[in-house]
């Protein structure tokens, strides 16, 4: 078995290249990398340093910032609860093994979800079985005009493989694969962005089958997440009705204004490492952000590390309603809480 080597170091902690999670370095850091470590020096310590030790750890804290402080959702949670059970059901299946589909609007916390699941079962895998040429889990996104061999080759990118050449066939890619994930003992494969596999076209039947050839050769729970799945395609035809036959749907939304929404803006707040911030500010402007985001929790997570990252640098090290007004966040939610604002 051939893949990236299973004891590579990570990148020092000031390298800012980050591998994506669709390969298995990436995946490995990913999954390793422990959110709740750094910690606020005090009053005394930061008074002290000198201009470049001040920028050194000024530039470790937006580096902090920068990336996405998951929170329990209860999206999350319903994912991780349905995934475990399903993967415990196929454990020791001989024949079509149950899926999971995770389907909703943009920002709605559906890749984060399915990323949070393959992370626990990793870890809870890895503390089981503590060997390092175990492969617990394969993460890759459905590739754009997605093909049967493209996805192949996703999955040979993941791991790794270096003796597939752009000439090797679609059943090449696929037997290797299969193999390597075979010996490696991979139980959970997820698959994003599976609204690019469109079945009304000859390519999406093509891919749908190939699809279905993995999860009928590989010991393994497939998990799948994409946009507004069930109109996607996804589910047309024949083969349509074999994935909605076999698969579990989950659908994901804003969060309504209430205590859910409340509480994942105080659990936000308490992944912040500003000096100054008074806690409980922002669940107070639980309604102001509530507009700001129409409740897509990609967005509010977007608008507070943004609002994070600017008191750092203009040296106010709180957030405010003010400065957060004048942020612009994704597109979708400026138009439509600028609209209402115009509108009112």
């Amino acid at each position: 078995m051939v893949v990236n080597a299973p004891d590579e170091p990570l990148p020092p902690d000031d390298d800012e290249r980050v591998d994506p999670a669709s390969t298995l370095s990436g995946w490995r850091r990913f999954v390793e990398k422990d959110h709740e470590t750094f910690g606020l020096v005090s009053p005394e310590q930061l008074e002290a340093m000198d201009d470049h030790e001040r920028d050194a750890y000024d530039e470790a804290r937006i580096g902090y910032h920068s990336e996405f402080q998951v929170v329990r959702t209860s999206t999350v949670k319903e994912v991780a609860h349905q995934g475990r059970l399903l993967t415990l059901l196929n454990r020791r299946e001989h024949g079509a093994r149950r899926g999971l589909i995770i389907s909703g609007e943009r920002t709605t916390g559906k890749s984060t979800a399915l990323k949070q699941l393959g992370r626990l079962h990793e870890l809870r895998i890895r503390q089981r079985y503590p060997d390092p040429r175990r492969i617990p889990v394969v993460y890759v996104t459905a590739p754009p005009k997605a093909s049967a061999r493209k996805l192949a080759m996703e999955f040979a990118r993941f791991l790794g493989l270096p003796s597939l050449t752009p000439r090797a066939n679609t059943a090449d890619v696929t037997n290797a694969v299969c193999q390597v994930l075979i010996e490696a003992r991979t139980d959970l494969v997820l698959v994003d962005e599976i609204h690019l596999m469109n079945l009304a076209t000859t390519a999406g039947e093509e891919l749908s089958d190939h699809l279905k050839y993995f999860t009928e050769h590989l010991p393994a729970t497939f998990v799948y997440a994409g946009i507004d799945v069930e109109n996607s395609g996804v589910f047309t035809g024949i083969r349509g009705d074999q994935i909605a036959g076999r698969c579990t749907l989950l659908h994901t939304g804003p969060f309504p204004k209430g205590p859910e929404w409340e509480g994942l803006v105080a659990q936000m707040e308490a992944t912040l490492r500003l000096h100054h911030h008074k806690p409980g500010t922002l669940p107070e402007l639980a309604d102001y952000l509530h507009q700001r985001t129409s409740g897509m929790i990609g967005s509010l997570s977007h608008l507070i590390r943004l609002a994070a990252i600017s008191a750092i640098l203009d040296g106010s090290e709180r957030i405010t309603r003010r400065q957060m007004h004048k942020l612009r966040v994704d597109h979708a939610s400026e138009r439509d809480y600028r609209g209402e604002a115009e509108a009112g």
